[in-house]
This record gives C-alpha cells, structure tokens and sequence, in this order.
C-alpha cells in the first residue's frame, strides 16, 4: 500500500546495480526476496533500450543486473526485514515536532512524548524541519544549491507486456524537453511515465499521453499506450529543483543529529539515483558509528561529501547541458559537455561506450571513467564512421 507523505510513490522506481550490491550486503538474500515477490530484473543494457540524444545505445551485456518495482514492494520486503531486527521498535503515527539538545548534543526528540536518543537520523525527505529546528536552537543553518528544471512527471500503470524488454527508456535533450519510459513490474505490470521540463508538462488524458509519448524516440512508450489496457488513473508529480544542503561546511553542529536521504540531497529523480543513495548513505553511517561516538557527526557529513559529489557532478552535468537552466558552467563543464554530447552518439555504434555509461548512471563507477583515454579513443572512432 502507498504511503501518505510520498508524492513519487505512484511513479516509477528503479534499484540498480550498485542499490542492490549494497541492499545485499545489509540484508543477506534481499535480492532473492524481491524476485520471489515477482520483481522482474535484468541487464541493463541487454534487457533494456535506451535512447540517449536520440541516438538508439547499442545492445549488449554489461553484467549490470537492474530492478523495477513499484515503491510499496520494495518497502515492504526492507521493512519486514527490519522488523525482524529484535532491537528495533517501530513507532506508527507519530509526528517528530522538535529536537532535544544539552551541551552540544542531541538528547531526545518531542513526537507527543520525549523519546531520548543518543542518535537522531533524519530521513524526512525534502520536507525535512532539520535546518528550521537547528536555527531555534541556536546552530548554524547550512547553505543549499540548488537546479531548477521544473520538471513535470505523469505515470500510469498498464496490464501488459513490452515486447521481451525490462524497459524502454527516451531522455530528455537540449532542444527536446521531453523523456518517458516503459517498465515491466511485479504482477505483469509496466508502468509508463512522461516527463516534461523547462516548461513542457504530459497530460493525463489518454489521447494526450499518446500524443505526448509519440513525440519521444522510443516508440515502446506509445506502443503500450495505445495496446495495454490501463490500471487506474495517471498519477501527476512536481518536481521545481535538485537541491543538496552543505552540512559537511559548517564549522559547528549537533553532535548526535545526522541528516540523509532527500532531506539531505535531493537529486532529479529523472536519474533514478535516489534509493541507491540512500543504500550509500547507509552503508557510510554504519562505518562512522563502529568506528566510535567521537565527532561522529562531522565525520558522517565529511565523508558524505564525497558520496555525494559524483552524483551531484551526474545530476549537474546533465541539467546544466540546457541552457535554461541557471547555474555555474566553468570552461572545462563547457568542454565536458560537448565531449559527452559526442559520447551519447558515439554509444549508439559502440557497445562498450554504452556499457561504460550505465555503469556510472547505475553508481558502480565515477563519472571520471567516462573520460579515460580508451573512452576517448573509442568516441574519436564513433566519431569517423
């Protein structure tokens, strides 16, 4: 069932490959769980088609297992798990209203009743009152950047099937500020979202979402709007701006409060990198408690910094290739750009090229590697023919 308090729930969600590394690692045979649930899984480069600029990516095996769910599954079988945990207590319909603080540190926090704690994390999401409950009790705030895109998503579920694919995938370029896919879910379900940024938006009607998904390369995405039979209403979301707060340069803050998730980070789930985030973020705070209770607070946010920036760098380099949208472009974002322009066209024509892209969208790699030499090579070979 959805949850109140997630405008995405009813949109598409994706674990990939480095999600689900990490999900196995904290939970011992989740992934067997999620497919005995009929999660559907596959490569995503052999079992999906993507179309990047346009450009129809070359098929092949990346050895890059992907999961597509509908977000109720994919909670349920975590909390289930955790649930299981015997010292872990759930406490159902509370409202954290306040913090508890005394001599530098986090004592507690006020949810009808004062429930001491050594250890507060806030996976509140975007709506998280972390900085307003920091200024009332006297801690510095921290600076946010953000990336406006005013991006726009319409999902519908459908009965059906996609042709023996895990998804079709259309992204959004400059000039053409339209996206969409298909994907298969549990139940023989394939969802279908619309995306419109920078002022396009999808309609909700069946005969505009047809029109809509026409428009884009991929033509699975229409193909199933015009065959599957339809399963309850489209479901509209909202999305103004990616947002990241700097809690890692504040020079003081509260010992014992860590802040993650969106309420942290918020990145354009266009890029589908929310819940891997989260999995990393998991995984670093699990270190920073086991290595002792000393600074554990800057720690946390210090070596999450580094988490964060290549996927901000992802997030930041794909955003600011619109010329819409506001934000800082060095000389060398300029160059970065215009070679990874050329690179989207060049993996139409070389699997590898392809293959080394969704690695580094699915986490498994940095960015960086995208422009090692024999990457170069291969674009400046793309390139002649």
């Amino acid at each position: 069932m959805a949850r109140r308090g997630v405008p995405q729930g009813r949109h598409v969600h994706a674990l990939t490959a480095r999600g689900g590394i990490g999900l196995e690692k904290l939970f011992p045979g989740f992934l067997d769980e999620l497919t005995a649930a009929g999660v559907p899984h596959g490569d995503a480069q052999n079992d999906e088609e993507w179309y990047l600029d346009g450009h129809k990516m070359a098929r092949a095996s990346a050895g890059l297992p992907v999961y597509f769910m509908t977000r109720p599954v994919i909670e349920h079988v975590i909390r289930q798990r955790v649930r299981a945990l015997p010292n872990v207590t759930f406490v159902s319909g509370a409202d954290v209203t306040g913090l508890i603080a005394q001599d530098g540190r986090i004592t507690g926090v006020r949810a009808g009743e004062v429930l001491p704690a050594d250890l507060v994390v806030d996976a509140t999401g975007r709506g998280s009152r972390a900085p307003h409950w920091l200024g009332e009790l006297g801690y510095p705030v921290p600076d946010e950047t953000t990336l406006r895109t005013d991006t726009v998503y319409v999902t519908r579920l459908f009965k059906g099937r996609l042709d023996g694919l895990m998804a079709a995938l259309a992204a959004s370029y400059p000039g053409h500020h339209r996206a969409g896919t298909a994907i298969r879910q549990e139940n023989d379900q394939i969802a279908v979202m619309l995306v419109g940024l920078l002022g396009e938006e999808p309609p909700t009607d069946d005969e505009g979402m047809l029109a809509y998904a026409s428009t884009l390369p991929a033509p699975q995405i229409a193909e199933v709007l015009r065959t599957a039979e339809p399963l309850g209403d489209a479901a509209k979301m909202r999305y103004p701006a990616s947002s990241r707060k700097h809690f890692e340069k504040l020079d003081r803050h509260l010992e014992g409060l860590i802040v993650v998730g969106d309420a942290l980070c918020s990145l354009n789930p266009i890029y589908g990198q929310g819940q891997t985030m989260a999995v990393l973020e998991a995984e670093l705070l699990e270190s920073v408690v086991e290595a002792g209770p000393e600074r554990l607070t800057e720690r946390f946010y210090r070596a999450n910094a580094d988490v964060l920036d290549d996927a901000w760098r992802l997030v930041a380099g794909g955003d600011l290739r619109f010329p819409e949208v506001e934000g800082e472009r060095s000389p060398r974002d300029v160059e970065a750009g215009k070679y990874l322009t050329r690179y989207r066209a060049a993996a139409a024509v070389d699997p590898v090229l392809g293959g080394a892209f969704l690695r580094v969208s699915n986490m498994v790699a940095p960015i960086a590697s995208l422009f090692a030499p024999e990457m170069q090579e291969r674009v400046r070979a793309a390139d002649r023919q």
